[in-house]
């Protein structure tokens, strides 16, 4: 074999036909230039960033905007007629029918939206993956129990279920014999227990490929637990799904908040919430249109940025996609 030829085998060659080597790249490394490289998903992480600040400093940025706190009412920022405001240097948003500014109560809001559904998700996620996991690895007896409740939970519809759930909580002394109490509590709980099912069905059918692989059988043969195995071995590999899943089930649940508000079952007055807000508008829309345009705004990009980002990082975490 010629020169030339193992060359041409060992490295990349340039335009001028020199060999060149190529620089190794570990996986995160292969990630992020694959991610950067979606311009799209990189604004909408932006976006997220933003909102999320946002949300953390709501506080300071309604006092650095110069508008009153979300739950104040000022009757004398209503017309003669009793109605609404529209938009102003004062107000920037308006003023909802109680006289409240509607720029602090969507930037409240998005503390609440946000709240709710990342804790719901993690909480929705860790219950799928470990029920996932427990399913996939051990078959018999434990993954047809636990098939079979995730068949049941996914024979209600979604939303009404959760309506349901989130009513009765919302009553009395809350659910589980007072443990949960009504309010954002109640809320994260009823999204996920309706959300669980989904990661659990997919992170079983990833288990069930991933114990059959080599590195399963190495670990068994040097005489590793279960629980190694499950978590040492198994887990890290099921980094990535999870990740994917979670970002695309962040703008589901906000969806899910902002339907529960709006119906009434969500999140109670007078905490700011952008379905609840929404709902208040529909009686006088024709005439205050900004207190629906606005929060619906909010709703409208913030779902849409998460599932761009999920987008992206599905795309990126994609082992096939040309570098």
């Amino acid at each position: 074999m010629s020169t030339g030829t193992l060359l041409e085998e060992a490295f990349d060659l340039d335009a001028m036909g020199r060999p060149q080597v190529v620089a190794a790249r570990t996986p995160s490394q292969l990630f992020w230039r694959r991610f950067r490289q979606d311009r799209v998903a990189i604004a909408s992480l932006g976006f997220i960033v933003f909102l999320s600040l946002v949300a953390i400093f709501a506080p300071l940025f309604v006092a650095i905007a110069g508008t009153s706190p979300p739950n104040a009412i000022d009757s004398s920022l209503l017309n003669d007629f009793g109605l609404p405001t529209g938009p102003s240097l004062a107000h920037p948003f308006g003023v909802d029918g109680l006289g409240r500014d509607v720029l602090s109560r969507t930037v409240y809001g998005a503390r609440t939206s946000l709240e709710i559904s990342i804790l719901a998700t993690l909480i929705a996620t860790g219950i799928g993956v470990v029920l996932g996991m427990l399913a996939g690895f051990f078959g018999g007896w434990v993954d047809t129990l636990i098939s079979r409740s995730v068949d049941v939970m996914l024979a209600f519809p979604v939303f009404l279920l959760a309506l349901g759930l989130a009513s009765g909580c919302s009553l009395g002394n809350g659910c589980a014999g007072g443990l949960i109490q009504p309010g954002i509590s109640s809320v994260v709980v009823v999204i996920a227990i309706v959300s669980w099912t989904y990661p659990a069905r997919l992170i079983r059918g990833q288990v069930l490929s991933l114990k059959e692989k080599e590195f399963v059988d190495a670990a068994r043969s040097i005489g590793a637990s279960n629980s190694r195995i499950l978590f040492r071995e198994i887990l890290p590999n099921l980094v990535v799904p999870i990740i994917v899943y979670a970002s695309l089930m962040i703008p589901t649940n906000i969806l899910l908040e902002a339907a529960l508000s709006f119906l009434g079952a969500g999140v109670p007055a007078p905490t700011a919430s952008w379905g609840a807000m929404i709902s208040d508008a529909t009686s006088i829309f024709n005439t205050a249109w900004w207190y629906m345009l606005f929060p619906g705004l909010a709703i409208l990009f913030t779902a849409l940025a998460f599932n761009l980002v999920g987008d992206g990082l599905t795309d990126a975490m994609n082992p096939r996609a040309a570098d």
